[in-house]
């Protein structure tokens, strides 16, 4: 016998009940979902935005607020290293780059991000999808997602881009403007998928001079990037350095870890931030499971409340005839396809969810975040139909013991 039709036929008599039963499963599982996805998202997308950042140098402090100052721009007043660090790095015959990153100026609160041009090419990784890169003091090359046009003239205003909307101009920024400095827009940075995006990237001569503190150069004007003159080169926030090898990579970090610098490198930085997000995930995701079988445990109490209301339809198909293994499977299958709609609902739902925040967090720091359909989340699912499958026995198991002639004296 065929027992499709008669689990449709179930399934449309309690549609009420099979809809709650399906949407309280789905955002059970949804939560599991999203959370994973989500974690996961964040870990791959601020690895990616770190490797552009393979040593950085700065002056004794807080190592998580160099790294998300310097590479995730989150705007933060940092301790200066000494300018003339600089060129003792550019000298060291263990480093293949070095640049200086020097903040505190904005324009339509993006953040105005003084460089050299080594760095904003990415040490020849990068080409510009538009224009060319910067040649002078007064030129500026943008992210991928700055809306200024080429050729555009821009005036720096002081302070930080923390408390604007991209694109607009408050009024405190228009007070703090730095007159008389002007930046032209010659070049479009290809889109990098992090929070540089949003910058727009100057020579570093060009913010000191801004600031008052000279050039960095003996000469005026002078050439843009190292070496700088000594004894005129000042203060930055941070210094990236890009080493030759792994082992002067793990020397630099070690010899200037000391003397009054601090040297890290961001991936080990993001692991210790990763341990802290994975311990919020893991008590998120035990909630999560919780919840879960919470939820189980009343549909299977539902479940069972629905067989016992329809026993006596179950006792009449036995006395005409039917075996008892088809009213166990007539049962069980309507459990499990309720419990496995909900659980792909959730899975699907749970995937859109943390493409929407996603979505949230790229508009709020710049950092995309690539959610995909990922195994942790499909093993999460079928785990889930599974179990609830075995669960699903329990009501089919009670229609099939239930005596025919009990049943149909209690209809």
């Amino acid at each position: 016998m065929n027992p499709f039709p008669m689990v449709r036929a179930d399934l449309r008599a309690m549609r009420g009940s099979a809809i709650a039963v399906v949407v309280l499963v789905a955002l059970a599982v949804a939560i599991g979902i999203a959370v994973g996805a989500q974690e996961r998202a964040i870990r791959q997308g601020t690895a990616r935005a770190a490797d552009d950042f393979p040593l950085l140098v700065g002056a004794p402090g807080s190592q998580t607020q160099l790294v998300l100052t310097s590479v995730f721009l989150q705007p933060e007043a940092l301790p200066l290293v000494e300018g003339a660090l600089l060129n003792r790095l550019a000298a060291d015959p263990r480093v293949a780059g070095v640049a200086p990153i020097a903040f505190g100026d904005i324009v339509r609160g993006w953040p105005v991000v003084g460089t050299t041009r080594d760095f904003a090419a990415r040490w020849g990784r990068l080409t510009p999808t538009e224009g060319h890169l910067f040649a002078a003091e007064d030129e500026a090359i943008i992210g991928a997602d700055v809306r200024l046009r080429l050729g555009e003239r821009v005036t720096p205003s002081h302070g930080t881009a923390g408390h604007a909307h991209p694109g607009e101009e408050t009024e405190e920024e228009h007070a703090h403007r730095h007159e008389g400095v002007q930046y032209e827009v010659v070049g479009r940075l290809p889109r990098l998928g992090s929070p540089w995006d949003r910058a727009i990237l100057v020579p570093v001569e060009s913010v000191w001079e801004t600031h008052g503190l000279g050039n960095g150069h003996e000469a005026d004007p002078a050439p843009l990037g190292p070496p700088f003159e000594a004894g005129h080169v000042p203060g930055v926030p941070a210094l990236v350095v890009k080493p030759r090898g792994v082992a002067d990579a793990y020397a630099l970090r070690a010899q200037y870890r000391q003397g009054g610098t601090m040297a890290l490198f961001p991936a080990e930085v993001l692991v210790s931030l990763y341990r802290t997000v994975g311990d919020v995930r893991d008590a998120l995701v035990l909630a999560s499971a919780l919840n879960n079988l919470l939820v189980f445990a009343a549909v299977l109490l539902l479940s069972v409340t629905l067989v016992s209301l329809r026993r006596r339809r179950y006792a009449v198909l036995r006395a005409l005839g039917a075996p008892r293994g088809y009213v166990l499977l007539v049962t069980w299958l309507g459990a499990a396809s309720l419990l496995t709609a909900g659980c792909v609902a959730g899975l699907l739902t749970g995937w859109a969810a943390s493409y929407a925040l996603s979505e949230v967090i790229a508009a709020q720091t710049g950092l995309h975040l690539s959610v995909a359909p990922g195994w942790p989340e499909l093993s999460l699912t079928l785990l889930l139909i599974g179990a609830g499958s075995l669960l699903s026995l329990a009501p089919a198991l009670a229609a099939w013991r239930a005596p025919v002639s009990a049943s149909l004296r209690g209809g």
